[in-house]
């Protein structure tokens, strides 16, 4: 099992020192800050898997944490809350989090939730959803997605991007995406696959498709 890192942020050092306790003994790594203007130094210092947020914090509330982060990163993020307003849960949502609890809250019970966001985040044990940095390819659905936001394709672009993305790293000449992609029969210029990939450097607006000169593409940061 992956040891996943998880930053919890929580004012109440009772609560705080509970949930680190608990996770810990689930193999996960734990840090802890107190307010939001101490998360968010710690979430800028370390990579994380996994964030606990409470709402109510000192400084900076959980909202305006959760709005930080999704700015940088679609790290998962679990809201912790005293709150029972539907408003303030439909507000955590819109500022892109994952999961939302409500305190008090049986332990076994966030363990679940935070096995279940992870694994929706980070099970790559098949090729339905393939995600390289801020990049996620659904492969079932036929659809990408930049920071959460739906970016539209053509099947054809779609194609050459999960192909990208299943062999990221790796310098793909034109003639074996044409194979892929386009099949055998296909036996146009191979220059198509130019016209394509400036597309969809245009419609994701992202820096990690490299051009291998004389050879070919590959996705790496």
């Amino acid at each position: 099992m992956m040891n996943y890192h998880i930053l919890v942020v929580e004012d109440d050092q009772e609560i705080q020192e509970l949930i680190k306790q608990f996770l810990m003994t689930q193999q996960y790594t734990v840090e802890v800050a107190s307010d939001g203007l101490e998360g968010m130094k710690q979430y800028n210092r370390t990579p994380f898997d996994l964030v606990l947020l409470d709402v109510m914090l000192p400084n900076l509330n959980g909202f305006e944490v959760a709005k930080m982060i999704r700015k940088e990163a679609n790290v998962p993020i679990i809201m912790l809350t005293a709150l029972e307003d539907e408003q303030d849960q439909l507000k955590g949502f819109d500022f892109g989090i994952d999961d939302y609890i409500t305190k008090p809250f049986s332990f076994h019970v966030l363990i679940r939730r935070v096995e279940a966001v992870l694994r929706r985040s980070y099970d790559k044990s098949t090729d339905n959803l393939l995600v390289f940095k801020e990049i996620y390819v659904d492969c079932d659905a036929y659809k990408v997605y930049v920071n959460k936001d739906e970016i539209p394709l053509t099947t054809k672009e779609f194609e050459m991007l999960r192909l990208l993305v299943q062999n990221q790293k790796k310098v793909l000449t034109r003639e074996s995406i044409v194979e892929k992609v386009w099949g055998y029969e296909y036996c146009g210029e191979t220059r198509i696959i130019d016209t394509h990939i400036k597309n969809i450097r245009k419609k994701l607006d992202i820096p990690y498709i490299k051009t291998v000169k004389g050879i070919g593409y590959k996705i790496d940061e």
